[in-house]
């Protein structure tokens, strides 16, 4: 078997495991019961904090929740529509809640409370929720990074496995 032939097996089974493990996913286009991405902004406050976007959506009966994690870890708690939802994070870690989503594409209005400058403040942001980019989870950045550490793992391997045979079947 010749290098070039053997290059040739590599490149292919390189590329199969690429567009096994990028392909881009497919829209939902009905909201079952599962775990999406969803783009969500956010206005009001400081200006100084955000929140990760997109974001998960879970659907669960018909029910949309979000998790909304915020770039501080000082946030104790929100109020979405007059309900508390309290920081559901580890200590130190940026906080996180799971709210409702109760409209699309128009303001939300919600409070969270932050403790970032001493004593506890009620602060005032509007978030919004895209319906058009609800999407698959797995078009989220972290999940994108989990795919190509996992292309990369099998990469090593099946070059691990071909370099083996290689070895053993063609230059003894």
């Amino acid at each position: 078997m010749t290098k070039r032939y053997r290059r040739t097996i590599i490149s292919g089974l390189m590329f199969m495991l690429t567009v096994f493990f990028l392909a881009p996913a497919q829209h939902v286009s009905a909201m079952e019961d599962g775990e999406y991405s969803v783009t969500v902004d956010i206005s009001g406050g400081s200006g100084k904090a955000s929140v990760t976007s997109p974001t998960i959506l879970t659907v669960e009966n018909g029910k949309e929740t979000a998790r909304i994690q915020w770039s501080s870890a000082n946030y104790d708690y929100m109020i979405v529509d007059g309900v508390k939802y309290l920081n559901q994070s580890e200590e130190g870690m940026n906080s996180v809640f799971e709210i409702p989503v109760p409209g699309w594409d128009e303001p939300m209005e919600v409070i969270a409370d932050t403790t970032a400058m001493g004593k506890p403040i009620e602060i005032h942001y509007q978030m919004i929720f895209y319906s058009d980019s609800i999407g698959s989870k797995a078009e989220m950045p972290q999940e994108a990074a989990k795919r190509v550490l996992c292309v990369a793992f099998a990469i090593i391997v099946v070059g691990g496995i071909l370099n083996y045979f290689v070895k053993k079947y063609i230059y003894n």
